[in-house]
């Protein structure tokens, strides 16, 4: 069947949706508009289900050379001291690994999986919704018309303004702090340390280096850092465990703020939204990627399963993506309130209960899609 179908955005998302695509049978054009040399920096961590997406991609031979697995979540205090350990091998058993890598790496699996097809500097002026079909004009004022766009251009879509599916994303009133650090201590398992309203995690990524993902909780209205690295050792320069030694080995921080998207549908007319366009959420349970990746599969699945007709494609994807993505978002709400309960109430209920609690947070995920 031929469809002509455009994916906006070639990030891990719209290059998933596209790689899904051309699986079932497709060949969508993909757009972005940054240029080619925008390499995506830091790291980013994969849970179980993110490895079963990427398999049904067709992806996971490419993906094993990198990066580390994880085997264990360890949870410890602001001193170091553990609280609770979570066997993620266990709890992804007979659905995926859980790894660890760079982003540029992943990012690279999922071009070369579409063929390299994208084209850069390329910007979606306007669209259109017209009888079965969305007229795009570009950035370079030419006009082309497509059977199906996908908006796989981030958490502040365009492609939602546009088609108004929704409005802003909404703050969830964290600031974030990446980084990948060479030199530091030897790590072998994610590690996170829990302080008041704030966490510093930090895992082995592969050639000894380490992904460090921190956040903090902040009332409405605090600007972002002007010196992330400076902010990162005053919030954390009196926490013990690895802390010291990463601290001592950062060199480059990004600062970003989280915020979510919440819609009451993913499409409208010949529109699909997909990954953070769609259902962004803070990414306390590193669930972003992995949730752009299982759209992907199910996109291709369903445009293929409904014989090329768009409209009961995309009303199927939102069946059978809803209820999980809403999921996600209340489990992140629940992860964060328990995080932010102070400590000297926290960390006594998490060495009791926090193995039980914070594996359920996942337990619904383990099921297929």
């Amino acid at each position: 069947m031929t469809l002509r179908i455009l994916v906006v955005g070639a990030g891990i998302s719209g290059l998933a949706a596209a790689r899904g695509l051309r699986i079932a049978g497709f060949r969508p054009d993909v757009v972005e508009e940054l240029p080619a040399t925008m390499v995506p920096g830091a790291g980013i961590y994969l849970p179980g289900n993110a490895a079963r997406a990427l398999r049904l991609l067709g992806l996971d031979a490419p993906l094993r050379p990198l990066g580390d697995l994880i085997f264990r979540q360890v949870f410890q205090d602001a001193q170091g001291q553990e609280l609770f350990e979570m066997d993620v091998a266990a709890l992804w058993a007979g659905v995926g690994e859980s790894r660890a890598l760079s982003r540029a790496d992943l990012q690279q699996v999922l071009l070369t999986s579409v063929g390299g097809a994208v084209r850069y500097d390329t910007a979606v002026r306007d669209l259109d919704l017209i009888d079965g079909a969305v007229k795009v004009e570009f950035g370079d004022g030419s006009v082309a018309e497509y059977d199906l766009v996908v908006g796989a251009d981030g958490r502040k879509s365009m492609i939602r303004g546009k088609v108004g599916l929704g409005g802003a994303a909404a703050p969830t009133g964290q600031i974030v702090y990446r980084s990948v650090v060479s030199g530091g201590p030897p790590l072998s398992d994610w590690t996170a340390l829990l302080g008041q309203r704030s966490q510093f995690v930090a895992m082995p990524m592969g050639g000894r280096r380490l992904y460090c993902y921190a956040d903090e909780t902040v009332e409405a209205g605090v600007e972002n850092p002007a010196d992330p690295r400076a902010r990162l050792r005053e919030l954390f320069g009196d926490f013990g465990g690895c802390v010291p030694a990463i601290l001592a080995a950062v060199e480059k921080v990004q600062v970003a703020r989280t915020d979510e998207v919440v819609m009451d549908s993913y499409a409208k007319g010949s529109v699909l939204l997909v990954g953070d366009a769609a259902h962004a959420t803070a990414p306390t349970l590193a669930q972003g990627a992995a949730m752009a990746l299982e759209d992907a599969v199910v996109l291709g699945e369903v445009l293929k399963q409904s014989g090329g007709d768009v409209r009961s494609a995309l009303s199927a994807f939102e069946d059978r993506r809803r209820q999980r993505c809403d999921l996600v978002r209340e489990r992140t709400h629940e992860r964060d309130r328990t995080r932010d309960v102070p400590p000297s109430e926290r960390d006594p209920m998490l060495r009791g209960r926090g193995q039980r609690i914070f594996s359920d947070h996942y337990r619904a995920l383990v099921e297929p899609f």
